[in-house]
């Protein structure tokens, strides 16, 4: 009998050491083609037992939990469902060594043990206080939908009459600073320009931060709403000039502000970065091949790709019918993927098919899909600025500043500048391939080239 319970005793030891063993930081990075792509596992021993949760800093995306987490020292497994993933590994000297596995793909992945607390990433243009000009927390209201919105003021001194921006963000929810792969872009912006004698009013997305309102059934003619109200905002603050208050939107800001410019002759500029001039379901076929082209996905795969977009904006586009379209896409995704990963099992699948045809049934997504810049932009009569990066994988360059040149000159805009700024990206910073995986790779957050090209366009419009 002693025996027996000194052998308990011993396997309990054991198996806390083992658990000992696997738990902590582990990062490695997976290979995508010419894309690289980190992973990083956080792994926890509880009561309970193992339990882990996963990041991928070059997506944005942090705290994924994981289902199952199983040890059987050396053997690790780590599964994922709502990723469709899972990683098998074998622990040799504080490596693991394995293979991560994604709807059907499996992709070498060996990790070390990185028990810091996170990456140190430089930003060198990040500004940080004292700041050489006043800045000032403001809240301001929405009165067509009933929403208060959060947001930062700067101005270049805290007496005066100054020319001040609105900044616009891009698509999905985003903070006052558009905060997004470890870059504050307008942060960054509203610093630049505050210290060169232009106001900035920076704000929390609806129902992002400190903002109120619901994000997620908000589309871009909604998010209109709020810049206008900002516009109302700033007219009642004695320090800034009624006659020079603009908008700087980016990416999907750069949709939002001429909607906000065509229906209000109190903006007195726009400025697009990376502004969008074709229709949304033409934006998105080329976007599709543009980013699998700069991320080295092979010819043959593209086509498949661009074959499956198609028949989904088609779906999308042509069928007003929720519950058809759902079961439609659902259809079409898993036909696709069976098509190009053969080995994949439905388990695996079936996460990523469901949230995929959801995100694609959005209200955001239809709207943004079926819009057509052009009238609205034909509509815009005050000065524009629109530019792009030509490395630019997610809007293309030139073929939405020749729709925005165009849309413009034919509703009698004479005061219009398009330019094309050579390597520059997405976020606009200068950049090698302009893939997304080098966002959060690249030191610089917008590039001084771009901000003096703003600056000296807003200080000519006087």
């Amino acid at each position: 009998m002693k025996k027996m319970i000194l052998c308990m005793v011993a396997m309990f030891i054991t198996g806390m050491l083992s658990a000992q063993e696997i738990t902590g930081r582990w990062t490695g990075s997976i290979s995508l083609g010419n894309i690289k792509l980190r992973l990083v596992f956080h792994i926890q021993q509880s009561e309970q037992g193992l339990s882990a949760t996963l990041d991928s800093p070059d997506q944005d995306a942090k705290g994924i939990p994981c289902d199952t987490v199983t040890f059987n020292p050396p053997a690790l497994r780590i599964v994922t469902r709502s990723i469709g993933a899972s990683y098998d590994a074998v622990l040799e000297n504080d490596t693991l060594k394995g293979f991560f596995s994604q709807v059907g793909m499996k992709m070498q992945l060996d990790m070390v043990r990185d028990d810091t607390s996170g990456d140190l990433v430089k930003r060198p243009q990040e500004p940080s206080p004292p700041f050489p000009y006043h800045s000032e927390e403001v809240t301001f209201v929405n009165s067509t939908d009933n929403i208060t919105l959060a947001g930062t003021l700067t101005l270049p001194a805290k007496e005066g009459e100054f020319p001040v921006v609105v900044l616009i963000s891009g698509s999905g929810p985003q903070n006052r600073d558009e905060e997004l792969m470890g870059h504050k872009p307008f942060l960054v912006i509203a610093d630049y320009l505050t210290r060169n004698g232009i106001g900035v009013l920076r704000y929390d997305d609806r129902g992002t931060a400190q903002s109120g309102g619901r994000f997620a059934t908000a589309t871009s003619s909604d998010f209109s709403n709020d810049a206008e109200a900002a516009i109302e905002y700033l007219r009642t603050r004695h320090e800034v000039d009624s006659l020079r208050i603009g908008l700087i939107g980016h990416s999907e800001g750069g949709i939002i502000a001429p909607m906000v410019a065509a229906r209000n002759r109190r903006v007195a500029f726009i400025v697009m970065l990376a502004g969008v001039g074709v229709p949304g379901h033409e934006l998105m076929k080329t976007q599709v091949e543009d980013m699998a082209k700069a991320s080295g996905v092979p010819d043959s795969a593209r086509k498949i790709n661009n074959r499956i977009a198609e028949r989904i904006y088609e779906l999308i586009l042509t069928s007003s019918d929720q519950d058809y379209v759902l079961d439609s896409l659902t259809a079409c995704m898993r036909q696709s993927l069976q098509a190009i990963l053969p080995g994949s099992s439905p388990e695996e699948k079936n996460p990523i098919i469901q949230f995929n045809a959801k995100r694609m049934l959005s209200p955001w997504m239809q709207y943004f899909l079926r819009y057509d810049p052009a009238p609205t932009l034909r509509k815009v009569t005050c000065p524009v600025l629109a530019l792009n990066g030509t490395k630019d994988t997610q809007v293309a360059a030139q073929s939405n500043l020749s729709a925005i040149r165009k849309a413009l000159e034919e509703g009698g805009n004479t005061d219009l500048t398009v330019r094309e700024l050579p390597g520059l990206n997405h976020l606009f910073q200068e950049c090698t391939t302009g893939a997304l995986n080098e966002y959060a790779t690249i030191e610089q957050t917008f590039a001084p080239s771009a901000l003096e090209v703003i600056v000296a366009w807003i200080k000519e419009r006087k």
